[in-house]
Protein backbone atom coordinates (compact mmCIF):
# COMPACT_ATOMS: atom_id res chain seq x y z
CA UNK A 1 0.00 0.00 0.00
CA UNK A 2 1.34 3.43 -0.98
CA UNK A 3 2.28 5.68 1.96
CA UNK A 4 -0.17 8.40 2.93
CA UNK A 5 1.05 11.96 2.52
CA UNK A 6 1.24 14.08 5.69
CA UNK A 7 0.96 17.30 3.71
CA UNK A 8 0.39 18.38 0.11
CA UNK A 9 1.18 21.73 -1.47
CA UNK A 10 3.65 23.38 -3.84
CA UNK A 11 7.38 23.94 -3.63
CA UNK A 12 8.07 27.45 -4.93
CA UNK A 13 11.54 28.67 -5.96
CA UNK A 14 11.37 32.11 -7.62
CA UNK A 15 8.92 31.50 -10.50
CA UNK A 16 9.31 27.71 -10.52
CA UNK A 17 6.28 25.95 -9.03
CA UNK A 18 6.33 22.22 -8.25
CA UNK A 19 3.40 20.33 -6.65
CA UNK A 20 4.84 18.16 -3.86
CA UNK A 21 3.82 15.76 -1.08
CA UNK A 22 5.44 15.32 2.31
CA UNK A 23 5.83 11.82 3.77
CA UNK A 24 7.04 10.74 7.21
CA UNK A 25 10.64 9.53 6.99
CA UNK A 26 11.08 8.40 10.61
CA UNK A 27 8.33 6.83 12.69
CA UNK A 28 7.98 5.03 16.03
CA UNK A 29 4.75 3.26 15.01
CA UNK A 30 6.53 -0.11 14.72
CA UNK A 31 7.64 -0.09 18.36
CA UNK A 32 5.95 -2.38 20.86
CA UNK A 33 3.14 -0.52 22.62
CA UNK A 34 1.80 -1.36 26.07
CA UNK A 35 -1.63 -0.53 27.49
CA UNK A 36 -2.47 0.10 31.13
CA UNK A 37 -4.78 -2.56 32.55
CA UNK A 38 -6.84 -3.09 35.66
CA UNK A 39 -4.91 -5.85 37.47
CA UNK A 40 -8.17 -7.19 39.00
CA UNK A 41 -10.39 -7.36 35.88
CA UNK A 42 -7.78 -7.44 33.11
CA UNK A 43 -9.63 -4.61 31.33
CA UNK A 44 -7.98 -1.52 29.88
CA UNK A 45 -8.22 1.62 31.98
CA UNK A 46 -9.14 5.02 30.56
CA UNK A 47 -7.60 8.37 31.37
CA UNK A 48 -9.90 10.83 33.11
CA UNK A 49 -9.38 14.51 33.94
CA UNK A 50 -10.06 15.43 37.57
CA UNK A 51 -10.65 18.91 39.01
CA UNK A 52 -7.62 19.66 41.20
CA UNK A 53 -9.76 21.25 43.92
CA UNK A 54 -13.10 19.39 43.90
CA UNK A 55 -11.46 16.08 42.82
CA UNK A 56 -14.51 15.44 40.61
CA UNK A 57 -14.31 14.25 36.96
CA UNK A 58 -14.53 17.01 34.32
CA UNK A 59 -16.54 16.25 31.16
CA UNK A 60 -14.86 16.89 27.81
CA UNK A 61 -17.24 19.77 26.96
CA UNK A 62 -16.19 21.55 30.16
CA UNK A 63 -12.47 21.31 29.45
CA UNK A 64 -10.78 24.47 28.13
CA UNK A 65 -7.17 25.54 27.53
CA UNK A 66 -5.64 27.89 30.08
CA UNK A 67 -2.40 29.83 30.56
CA UNK A 68 -1.01 30.32 34.09
CA UNK A 69 -0.22 34.03 34.60
CA UNK A 70 0.64 33.57 38.28
CA UNK A 71 0.47 30.68 40.73
CA UNK A 72 -3.06 29.29 40.62
CA UNK A 73 -4.30 32.16 38.41
CA UNK A 74 -5.21 31.32 34.79
CA UNK A 75 -6.63 32.99 31.74
CA UNK A 76 -8.91 30.82 29.61
CA UNK A 77 -8.55 30.49 25.84
CA UNK A 78 -11.49 29.21 23.83
CA UNK A 79 -11.09 26.88 20.81
CA UNK A 80 -12.23 29.76 18.57
CA UNK A 81 -9.56 32.11 19.96
CA UNK A 82 -6.83 29.51 19.49
CA UNK A 83 -8.01 28.77 15.94
CA UNK A 84 -7.91 32.48 15.10
CA UNK A 85 -4.26 32.64 16.21
CA UNK A 86 -3.21 30.04 13.61
CA UNK A 87 -1.82 31.82 10.50
CA UNK A 88 -3.54 31.33 7.16
CA UNK A 89 -2.01 28.61 5.01
CA UNK A 90 -1.69 28.83 1.25
CA UNK A 91 0.00 25.39 1.09
CA UNK A 92 3.14 26.93 -0.37
CA UNK A 93 6.60 25.72 0.63
CA UNK A 94 8.37 28.94 -0.31
CA UNK A 95 12.18 28.89 -0.62
CA UNK A 96 13.82 32.03 0.78
CA UNK A 97 17.52 31.17 0.45
CA UNK A 98 20.12 28.57 -0.45
CA UNK A 99 22.95 27.64 1.92
CA UNK A 100 25.84 25.18 2.02
CA UNK A 101 24.71 21.70 3.12
CA UNK A 102 26.96 21.89 6.18
CA UNK A 103 26.12 25.46 7.18
CA UNK A 104 23.46 24.51 9.76
CA UNK A 105 24.47 22.82 13.01
CA UNK A 106 22.49 19.57 13.16
CA UNK A 107 21.45 20.38 16.74
CA UNK A 108 18.72 22.42 15.01
CA UNK A 109 17.44 19.38 13.07
CA UNK A 110 13.99 18.29 14.23
CA UNK A 111 12.23 15.68 12.07
CA UNK A 112 12.96 14.40 8.53
CA UNK A 113 10.34 14.00 5.80
CA UNK A 114 10.50 12.69 2.25
CA UNK A 115 9.49 15.38 -0.23
CA UNK A 116 8.21 13.88 -3.49
CA UNK A 117 6.41 15.17 -6.61
CA UNK A 118 2.63 14.96 -6.29
CA UNK A 119 1.95 13.97 -9.89
CA UNK A 120 3.55 13.22 -13.26
CA UNK A 121 3.29 16.84 -14.39
CA UNK A 122 5.50 17.90 -11.46
CA UNK A 123 8.31 15.40 -12.15
CA UNK A 124 10.35 17.57 -14.54
CA UNK A 125 10.33 20.65 -12.30
CA UNK A 126 11.12 18.40 -9.33
CA UNK A 127 14.13 16.86 -11.12
CA UNK A 128 15.44 20.32 -12.07
CA UNK A 129 15.27 21.47 -8.45
CA UNK A 130 16.88 18.27 -7.13
CA UNK A 131 19.75 18.26 -9.61
CA UNK A 132 20.33 22.00 -9.19
CA UNK A 133 20.76 21.54 -5.43
CA UNK A 134 22.99 18.51 -5.95
CA UNK A 135 25.20 20.22 -8.55
CA UNK A 136 25.68 23.34 -6.45
CA UNK A 137 26.07 21.30 -3.21
CA UNK A 138 23.51 23.48 -1.44
CA UNK A 139 20.30 23.09 0.53
CA UNK A 140 17.17 25.21 0.34
CA UNK A 141 15.60 27.01 3.30
CA UNK A 142 11.81 27.18 3.04
CA UNK A 143 8.84 28.00 5.26
CA UNK A 144 5.24 26.87 5.30
CA UNK A 145 2.32 26.14 7.60
CA UNK A 146 2.79 22.57 8.78
CA UNK A 147 0.57 20.92 11.40
CA UNK A 148 -0.93 24.26 12.54
CA UNK A 149 2.45 25.97 12.95
CA UNK A 150 4.72 27.96 10.67
CA UNK A 151 7.78 25.74 10.26
CA UNK A 152 11.20 26.27 8.70
CA UNK A 153 12.49 23.35 6.63
CA UNK A 154 15.89 22.45 5.20
CA UNK A 155 15.52 20.75 1.80
CA UNK A 156 18.39 18.58 0.50
CA UNK A 157 18.89 16.04 -2.32
CA UNK A 158 18.65 12.42 -1.20
CA UNK A 159 19.08 9.59 -3.71
CA UNK A 160 16.38 10.16 -6.37
CA UNK A 161 14.40 12.54 -4.20
CA UNK A 162 14.53 15.30 -1.61
CA UNK A 163 14.64 15.26 2.19
CA UNK A 164 12.83 18.09 3.99
CA UNK A 165 13.91 18.38 7.63
CA UNK A 166 11.94 20.61 9.98
CA UNK A 167 14.23 22.86 12.04
CA UNK A 168 13.97 23.72 15.72
CA UNK A 169 13.50 27.40 16.48
CA UNK A 170 16.34 29.24 18.17
CA UNK A 171 14.46 29.46 21.49
CA UNK A 172 13.97 25.66 21.48
CA UNK A 173 17.71 24.89 21.42
CA UNK A 174 19.62 25.42 24.63
CA UNK A 175 23.02 27.10 24.48
CA UNK A 176 25.87 24.59 24.51
CA UNK A 177 27.66 26.73 27.09
CA UNK A 178 25.09 25.66 29.69
CA UNK A 179 26.11 22.00 29.37
CA UNK A 180 29.86 22.56 28.83
CA UNK A 181 30.42 25.33 31.39
CA UNK A 182 32.30 23.18 33.93
CA UNK A 183 34.53 21.30 31.47
CA UNK A 184 38.18 22.32 32.06
CA UNK A 185 40.24 23.63 29.14
CA UNK A 186 42.80 20.81 28.87
CA UNK A 187 45.42 20.84 26.13
CA UNK A 188 46.07 17.29 24.91
CA UNK A 189 49.29 16.73 22.95
CA UNK A 190 52.26 14.40 22.53
CA UNK A 191 51.94 10.65 22.89
CA UNK A 192 48.45 10.81 24.38
CA UNK A 193 47.09 12.61 21.30
CA UNK A 194 49.00 10.31 18.93
CA UNK A 195 47.53 7.23 20.59
CA UNK A 196 44.03 8.68 20.40
CA UNK A 197 44.51 9.44 16.69
CA UNK A 198 45.82 5.90 16.12
CA UNK A 199 42.74 4.36 17.76
CA UNK A 200 40.47 6.51 15.58
CA UNK A 201 42.41 5.53 12.42
CA UNK A 202 42.09 1.82 13.21
CA UNK A 203 38.34 2.16 13.78
CA UNK A 204 37.55 4.19 10.66
CA UNK A 205 34.69 2.72 8.65
CA UNK A 206 31.44 3.50 6.85
CA UNK A 207 28.03 4.05 8.42
CA UNK A 208 25.46 1.28 7.93
CA UNK A 209 22.37 1.75 10.08
CA UNK A 210 21.37 -1.92 9.64
CA UNK A 211 24.36 -2.90 11.79
CA UNK A 212 22.77 -1.21 14.82
CA UNK A 213 19.84 -2.90 16.53
CA UNK A 214 17.43 -1.64 19.16
CA UNK A 215 18.38 -3.99 22.00
CA UNK A 216 15.58 -2.78 24.26
CA UNK A 217 12.93 -3.33 21.58
CA UNK A 218 14.35 -6.79 20.83
CA UNK A 219 14.29 -7.68 24.54
CA UNK A 220 10.67 -6.48 24.82
CA UNK A 221 9.67 -8.60 21.81
CA UNK A 222 11.35 -11.66 23.36
CA UNK A 223 9.64 -10.97 26.70
CA UNK A 224 6.18 -10.69 25.08
CA UNK A 225 6.76 -13.83 23.00
CA UNK A 226 7.88 -15.80 26.08
CA UNK A 227 4.79 -14.68 28.01
CA UNK A 228 2.46 -15.70 25.14
CA UNK A 229 4.12 -19.11 24.83
CA UNK A 230 4.27 -19.66 28.58
CA UNK A 231 8.05 -19.96 28.58
CA UNK A 232 10.46 -18.90 31.29
CA UNK A 233 11.19 -15.17 31.19
CA UNK A 234 14.77 -14.53 30.02
CA UNK A 235 16.90 -12.90 32.71
CA UNK A 236 18.88 -9.77 32.01
CA UNK A 237 22.64 -10.28 31.89
CA UNK A 238 24.66 -8.46 34.49
CA UNK A 239 26.75 -5.65 33.01
CA UNK A 240 30.30 -5.52 34.30
CA UNK A 241 31.41 -2.05 35.29
CA UNK A 242 34.62 -1.00 33.56
CA UNK A 243 37.22 0.87 35.60
CA UNK A 244 40.07 2.77 33.97
CA UNK A 245 43.06 3.02 36.30
CA UNK A 246 45.66 4.58 34.02
CA UNK A 247 44.59 6.59 30.98
CA UNK A 248 47.83 6.06 29.03
CA UNK A 249 47.78 2.31 29.69
CA UNK A 250 44.16 2.15 28.55
CA UNK A 251 44.96 4.08 25.38
CA UNK A 252 47.93 1.84 24.59
CA UNK A 253 45.83 -1.28 25.18
CA UNK A 254 43.13 0.07 22.86
CA UNK A 255 45.73 0.91 20.23
CA UNK A 256 47.52 -2.42 20.78
CA UNK A 257 50.85 -0.58 21.01
CA UNK A 258 53.85 -1.51 23.16
CA UNK A 259 55.37 1.57 24.84
CA UNK A 260 59.06 2.31 24.62
CA UNK A 261 61.05 2.33 27.88
CA UNK A 262 61.28 6.11 28.00
CA UNK A 263 57.59 6.59 27.29
CA UNK A 264 56.66 3.88 29.81
CA UNK A 265 58.39 5.78 32.60
CA UNK A 266 56.64 8.98 31.55
CA UNK A 267 53.26 7.22 31.54
CA UNK A 268 53.95 5.74 34.97
CA UNK A 269 54.70 9.16 36.41
CA UNK A 270 51.61 10.59 34.73
CA UNK A 271 49.44 7.84 36.22
CA UNK A 272 50.92 8.41 39.68
CA UNK A 273 50.12 12.12 39.53
CA UNK A 274 46.51 11.37 38.59
CA UNK A 275 46.09 8.92 41.47
CA UNK A 276 47.58 11.41 43.92
CA UNK A 277 45.07 14.05 42.74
Amino acid sequence: MAPRANWKGVLKIAEVICPVSLYTAASTSERIVFHTLNRTTGNRVERQYIDSETEKPVDREDQVKGYEVSEGNYIELTPEELAAAVPESDKTLSVSAFIGCGDIDDVYFDKPYYLAPSDRVAEEAYAIIREGLREQKVAAIARTMLFRRVRTLLIRPHDDGLIATTLNFDYEVRAAAEAFRDIPDLKIKGEMLELAEHIIDTKMGTFDITEFDDRYETALAELVKAKIEGRKIPRRKEVREEKVVDLMAALRESAALKPSKGKAASASRSGSRRKAG
